[in-house]
């Protein structure tokens, strides 16, 4: 699986996005991440741990307790998959407003040859037909 698809999967459940959302703010300790969830330690661990193999968190191994830290690289990774989709959406929306805005003014023309009452094509005369 590809660092896109991890990272994805990884942000598909609301507390491991709370915790990269806290971690934004700033580098943590796991007893500080864990601190708000009423989950055991051993299943923020597991959500760490797939944080980690999504290259999203990282955790510096040692006895002592360390700091979670994002991962800035996997973060920007996400961001540019967005915006070139976003861009091509957004492009998208502009051709159809443009061509929204050329229907709309030809809809413009048959009203100003309409009799008045919606009916296109009958001259504006005072005989009505």
């Amino acid at each position: 699986m590809d660092t896109l698809t991890r990272a994805f999967a990884a942000l598909a459940d609301p507390t491991r996005r709370d915790m990269v959302s806290r971690l934004a703010d700033g580098d943590a300790t796991v007893s500080q991440l864990a601190e708000p969830y009423r989950i055991s330690l051993q299943a923020i661990y597991k959500h760490l741990k797939v944080l980690e193999e999504a290259g999203l968190v990282s955790r510096p191994r040692g006895p002592q307790p360390r700091s979670v830290r994002l991962q800035v690289e996997t973060l920007d990774l996400l961001d540019t998959w967005i915006e070139r989709h976003r861009v091509r959406v957004e492009q998208r929306y502009r051709r159809l407003d443009a061509v929204l805005a050329q229907l709309g003014g030809d809809d413009d023309e048959r009203d100003h040859r309409s009799d008045g009452r919606g009916r296109p094509g009958v001259a504006d005369s005072p005989g009505g037909t």
